[in-house]
This record gives C-alpha cells, sequence and structure tokens, in this order.
C-alpha cells in the first residue's frame, strides 16, 4: 500500500518497537508486527495486534508497573 504519510513510499512487512505510557507506567513492546514505509518510516499496525498492545498496557498499569520491556508474542 502507498503510506499515507509521505504519499509516495509503499509500505512492506516488518516489525516496531512501541512505547506506550500511562499513568506512570511505561510498557515497551518490541517485535510488533506492522507494515513499514520504506521512505518515510511510518508504522501500520492490524487493530488486532493494536487491541493487544492496549491490552498489555492495561494490565501493567493494574499491576503497578513502573517500566516494563516485553516482546511481542502471538496469540
Amino acid at each position: 500500500m502507498t503510506c499515507v504519510i509521505c504519499k509516495t513510499g509503499e509500505t512492506q512487512p516488518g516489525t516496531a518497537t512501541v512505547t506506550l505510557e500511562r499513568d506512570g507506567a511505561t510498557v515497551v513492546i518490541k517485535g510488533d508486527p506492522a507494515r513499514l514505509c520504506k521512505n518515510c518510516g511510518e508504522e501500520y499496525v492490524e487493530e488486532n495486534v493494536t487491541a493487544r498492545r492496549l491490552k498489555t498496557a492495561e494490565e501493567a498499569v493494574r499491576a503497578g508497573v513502573q517500566v516494563d520491556v516485553r516482546t511481542y508474542a502471538a496469540a
């Protein structure tokens, strides 16, 4: 697909590192599957992956975690 940000790059499968912050908690998830723009680096993630990211972050906040670094694991 053509990147909606730079309008010239094509996306290709890859992985991303995502940092989420909320209520004093920082969750870093490495190796998330994503489509990456070869031109500008914009990352596109599928809805099911985003839902898992948010669930992981919510669990960390409820557990009182301040910093958590994880590697993406498929369901």
